[in-house]
């Protein structure tokens, strides 16, 4: 099933798509459905419990303030992270609900944490329930945020859906379709993609889209080398962009360069986006919000060492390469997954890591076969990737797994462009790969904290 680039690229607030955006995303919609409905002006009490991955790191990935902006009526997109809505709600035991009828709410009371309990359907489970002064159910619903942001009802999850399929003019569910598609009709991965988007949005949103996303990659970028500080959560870890960028530009400034400073750029843009999303700032899902820091790294790679070696204009380039990082993550979302808590950073990280070598290789000029050599070459290395965040925070180890993952994308797609698109393991098998690796996974390295770095590091 196709997915637009609409959907895959959103703009939100950190730390975390699948435990901030997505919670946040579901509250809103159950709050609509409490006023279609009916209900909204009989609500009494809300009572929200939290499941799996959702209550093992909610805390950590900033769950619980989600839920808060998600029951007051608030956007992702246009949600100010530097006011106390939370602290309030903390303090007054009282919310806004949709921001006009004030009920009775306390954090520690009417939000649940299940530590034990994981529903069948997905890692990352919320029960909303609505009731009256009497204390009779109004609503329950229960909902799952699956990765990117994109949430499903429970309904929705067992038919496997998250949205009515697009009517667009290429459909495509695996690589050999997209690449048969794009050689019946002698149109690039990129150019399939635009006919797509607009036979969904008008030609002019497409674009003013693409222009957001890279005006708000980059601004996460440039935002990120300059701030300092220590990033909240507890482990008192200082940010490290800005000293990083420092460095480089004395090093710059007195010639002191080497043959691989440029891998100490795309590390730094990597670091500036990843700190930027752990403090909570405003990012771009790539696919998701803990992997957030490759695409931006990359693209801006793209713009200041290979653009002038691109077949494409620099604004035409940014296109390319998103459109076709948009095409292989629709991929990965069609036939896998794009949840930590479902199929570990792999799904994550790995899948960043393959749409950024993908779309890099596409704004280099590379063909079908090629672009598609890079996107595997990129998952292939890391199949297997767990998610083990430290206290569930999304810093350790997930900042540094940024900027290696752009690294990784960069050098993906320079071995793919070397050759001429020849390669023995197909994108869909390395695909299915990653959704076999991450079901066989232990839970406890899921977005759960339960196993690797995050019960074997010490946290002093």
């Amino acid at each position: 099933m196709y997915y637009s680039l609409f959907e895959i690229f959103s703009i939100g607030v950190g730390p975390s798509s699948s435990h901030t955006v997505g919670p946040m995303r579901a509250a809103k919609r159950y709050l609509d459905n409490l006023k279609e409905q009916g209900f909204f002006d009989k609500v009494s009490e809300i009572d929200v419990v939290l499941y799996g991955s959702l209550a093992l790191t909610g805390f950590g990935h900033g769950t619980v303030k989600a839920i808060v902006y998600g029951l007051m009526g608030l956007e992702a997109e246009a949600i100010d992270p530097e006011k106390p809505y939370v602290n309030a709600v903390e303090r007054d035991k009282l919310l806004h609900l949709d921001q006009k009828k004030i009920i009775p709410f306390e954090l520690g009371k009417n939000i649940v944490f299940e530590k034990e309990i994981f529903l069948p359907e997905h890692s990352n489970g919320m029960r909303f329930t609505a009731k009256d002064e009497k204390g009779k159910i109004l609503l329950e619903e229960v909902y799952f945020s699956v990765g990117g942001g994109t949430i499903a009802r429970r309904d929705e999850v067992a038919r496997r859906i998250e949205r009515k399929p697009y009517k667009v003019p290429y459909d495509f569910s695996s690589c050999r379709e997209l690449i048969q598609l794009c050689d019946e009709n002698k149109i690039s991965i990129s150019e399939l993609v635009f006919a797509n988007e607009k036979s969904i949005h008008s030609e002019e949103e497409v674009l003013n889209e693409i222009k957001k996303i890279n005006r708000v990659m980059q601004n996460s970028i440039d935002r990120g080398m300059h701030a300092r500080g220590i990033l909240p959560g507890g482990l008192n870890i200082k940010r490290r962009a800005s000293e990083i960028y420092e460095r480089l530009e004395e090093k710059f400034r007195n010639n002191d360069v080497d043959p691989l400073m440029t891998i100490d750029w795309i590390n730094l843009w990597g670091f500036a986006v990843a700190e930027e999303n752990a403090s909570g700032g405003q990012i771009v899902t790539a696919p998701t919000m803990g992997s957030a820091g490759i695409m931006p790294s990359v693209m801006r790679y793209y713009e200041r060492f290979a653009a002038e070696k691109s077949p494409f204009s620099m604004e035409e380039g940014i296109k390319v390469f998103l459109t076709t990082a948009s095409a292989i993550c629709s991929l990965y979302r069609s036939n896998a997954s794009i949840s930590g808590a479902e199929v570990g950073c792999q799904g994550e990280v790995g899948v960043a890591c393959s749409m950024a070598a993908a779309g890099l290789a596409a704004a280099m000029g590379g063909n079908s076969q090629q672009i598609e050599n890079a996107a595997e070459i990129a998952m292939e290395h890391n199949l297997g990737l767990t998610c083990d965040p430290i206290n569930g925070l999304v810093q350790v180890p997930c900042i540094e797994r940024n900027a290696m993952g752009a690294v990784k994308a960069v050098n993906s797609a320079r071995l793919a462009m070397k050759g001429s698109g020849e390669h023995i393991v197909s994108l869909d098998s390395v695909i299915k790969t990653m959704y076999d690796t991450g079901k066989d996974m232990n839970k406890n390295y899921k977005e759960t904290s339960l196993g690797g770095l995050a019960v074997n590091v010490t946290n002093c």
